[in-house]
């Protein structure tokens, strides 16, 4: 992986092996990686210079300043680190990639908050440097740090496409990752379970996948067809698609889609090969799957006005009971079931996983 540490092509191939091999993979850390990739206990430590855009000399600065005491919090970051020296677009892929959620775990508070980290870390550097010349200079320690933004974290479709685009492929999660409960209710396998249906020779299933590519071609007689590149929390896996299917489907094919296939899968020799026989976006085929109950764990009180918010201004055919989960000041939890049902879908249940003092939710 070291070998390839700048092709992300590649680095998604062997992550994929990683974990066949039943290995853990840590994710890219400020106060865990090395620039590089190392190994600990048996898990993967990935490597800082492995995101893009970044440049391993960089990282390096990080892991130079770090040492053996890890970064406390965002401000300890800027003023151990020369901020200017890593520049801006590197900071913005390691903040992308989620290797301050240690420090901070709002990603987006995070993005927003690093114009002013690096001015903070430039004065306190620039401070640093004229107190050596200086008798009674403060080094930097009378510079106020700066406030940091208050807002919801990115929603988790969106966080997982921001880790996508500083890693290169999805190492903490999926976009379908939401969706799965509605799939199962609609019958829907995942590329491993369509699969081992299909070592049993030729067989018609249902996929759910996140494009990631579209290629189109025209074939001899002049019609197109095209090669789709999608992926699902299994796997990466791609499906031909003929010109009556492509025609009626190429509007939700663009990357970043999801979607649900009815394909034929049939196995050439290890190779699985899908064929589309139709496509839908994934929200219009798991729009009658039902929803499932809630119980949503809130660490703030103010989570809940944001809640209530969230609920009175959305909408859908799906509704399910939520519980609020709470802890008292001897830490016991407190389960508070709200009065009726409210407006539930896997967009709704994502927006509420993004809001400022929501510990987790969890379908019941």
């Amino acid at each position: 992986m070291n070998c390839d540490i700048h092709l992300t092509d590649k680095l998604a191939v062997y992550k994929r092996e990683v974990d066949k091999l039943g290995l853990a993979t840590i994710a890219p850390s400020v106060n865990d990686s090395l620039a590089t990739f190392t190994v600990r206990d048996g898990a993967v430590v990935y490597g800082l210079g492995a995101l893009k855009n970044v440049g391993v000399e960089a990282m390096r600065l990080i892991t130079e300043a770090r040492q053996d005491k890890p970064f406390a919090t965002l401000f300890d970051f800027a003023r151990r680190v020369d901020l200017k020296r890593i520049g801006k677009r590197p900071l913005e892929m390691l903040a992308r990639a989620g290797a301050f959620d240690q420090l901070d775990p709002n990603r987006a508070r995070v993005f927003e908050a690093l114009d002013a980290l690096v001015a903070y870390s430039a004065a306190i550097h620039e401070a640093a440097g004229s107190a050596q010349n200086s008798l009674f200079g403060t080094g930097g320690a009378d510079i106020p740090e700066p406030r940091l933004p208050f807002r919801d974290d990115w929603l988790p479709v969106e966080r997982l496409a921001q880790e996508h685009q500083a890693i290169g492929f999805y190492l903490s999660g999926h976009p379908l990752d939401d969706y799965m409960s509605a799939l199962r209710k609609k019958g829907v396998e995942t590329l491993t379970q369509v699969t081992v249906k299909a070592e049993r020779g030729p067989c018609i299933a249902k996929l759910a996948g996140s494009v990631s590519s579209r290629q189109e071609r025209k074939s001899a007689k002049g019609n197109r067809f095209a090669f789709i590149q999608l992926s699902d929390p299994t796997g990466l896996f791609e499906v031909t698609c003929f010109s009556d299917v492509l025609e009626a489907s190429r509007d939700y094919l663009d990357a970043g889609s999801n979607v649900v296939l009815t394909v034929k899968a049939e196995l050439e020799g290890e190779t699985l090969k899908l064929l589309a026989q139709g496509i839908t976006p994934i929200d219009a085929a798991t729009a009658t799957a039902g929803a499932q109950d809630l119980r949503i764990h809130l660490v703030r009180p103010e989570a809940a006005t944001s809640l209530a918010a969230l609920l009175a201004n959305t909408s859908a055919r799906t509704r399910a009971a939520i519980t609020l989960c709470v802890t008292d000041p001897e830490g016991r939890e407190i389960d508070i079931d709200l009065p009726g049902q409210y407006p539930v879908t896997p967009q709704i249940k994502g927006a509420i996983k993004a809001m400022q003092g929501v510990l987790a939710v969890e379908e019941i």
